[in-house]
């Protein structure tokens, strides 16, 4: 019995001996309880779901600040082109003397004829006339001992309420043409009555003074582009 015994008692020690083995192995492969904070039923994030860490900079500034960063940048704003330069004073031999009447008719698109002093009166009715410069209208010059019979000009461009530039033809120079005449009012209340025309060939102003009778205005939709006047 004591041999029966002993070795029941080694087969016992045995079991025991495989049965403690047996737990040590499944206590290794097991989760550990304390590293998922969940027990052991949590189950483990995938790599890819794992968010990344904000860097320092990131973290310091605001989430409204972060979004604006990939905004694209607006464009730089253009400066505005430079106006043209205006062109110089010029006189342009013509294929034929030409007389300020018709080179004016021409321009304006103001059907008159006559003198040219003689417009003033036979616009009355037919066009709008005033004291004030427009571009595309016809200014009158009165009849003088110079202008025996008058003068007309097209006014190209206003610069200011007491400068404009003209075309015109014949002003004192045997039918050739005048471009980009500038023409200065001189009159003392500003209402155009007597003006001071450039004199080209001189490149100055003329000093002598010569009494108006105002403006011609074309009918709407008649004014040419007066900058790039042809001959």
């Amino acid at each position: 019995m004591g041999c029966r015994i002993g070795g029941l008692s080694f087969l016992a020690g045995g079991r025991a001996f495989s049965l403690g083995l047996l737990l040590l192995l499944g206590a290794c492969a097991a989760p550990q309880s304390g590293a998922s904070g969940a027990g052991e039923s949590a189950a483990v994030t995938p790599r890819a779901q794992i968010p990344r860490p904000l860097t320092t900079q990131q973290v310091a500034r605001p989430e409204a600040q972060r979004l604006t960063e990939v905004t694209p940048a607006g464009l730089t704003a253009l400066p505005p082109p430079p106006a043209p330069a205006r062109p110089r004073p010029a006189i342009v031999r013509a294929k034929r003397p030409l007389q300020c009447v018709p080179y004016a008719r021409e321009l304006s698109k103001i059907a008159l004829r006559g003198n040219a002093w003689t417009w003033w009166q036979k616009a009355e009715g037919r066009y709008e006339r005033g004291s004030a410069p427009r571009v595309g209208s016809v200014l009158v010059l009165s009849k003088t001992r110079r202008l025996r019979l008058g003068h007309l000009a097209v006014v190209a461009e206003v610069v200011n309420s007491r400068e404009i530039i003209v075309h015109q033809a014949n002003w004192l120079n045997r039918g050739q043409i005048h471009r980009y005449t500038p023409v200065r009012d001189i009159s003392k209340n500003n209402d155009w009555s007597v003006v001071r025309v450039w004199y080209t060939p001189g490149q100055q102003m003329g000093s002598g003074h010569y009494p108006a009778y105002g403006f011609i205005y074309p009918e709407t939709g008649e004014t040419p582009e007066l900058r790039q006047a042809a001959n």
